[in-house]
């Protein structure tokens, strides 16, 4: 038989939260189980999906400082106002 890959952990929580935790896991006839766990993952995903975004704020400051290079906001403006026309516009290009 396989070895299980998952292991149980405790998490200390006060009553009321137990009890929120509980009512709402009735009124969506699943588990409090379930419910704590689809709970984790979901945070899980938001704050990796934060943590990379904030990663790649740091590199893009990061490569600024050290080129110089980049897009003034006017030039975004502009080139997102004619997003979806005829006449739409290529992407700026990075300068400095």
């Amino acid at each position: 038989m396989p070895a299980s890959t998952t292991r149980a952990i405790a998490v200390k929580i006060d009553q009321a939260t137990r009890d929120r935790i509980k009512r709402l896991a009735e009124s969506r006839d699943r588990t409090p189980h379930w419910m704590l766990k689809e709970a984790i993952g979901q945070y899980l995903e938001r704050e990796e999906k934060r943590e990379a975004f904030r990663q790649d704020a740091i590199n893009a400051w990061s490569e600024y400082k050290a080129t110089g290079m980049h897009v003034t906001a006017d030039e975004v403006t502009t080139w997102l106002e004619t997003w979806g026309d005829e006449a739409e516009l290529p992407a700026p290009q990075c300068h400095k």
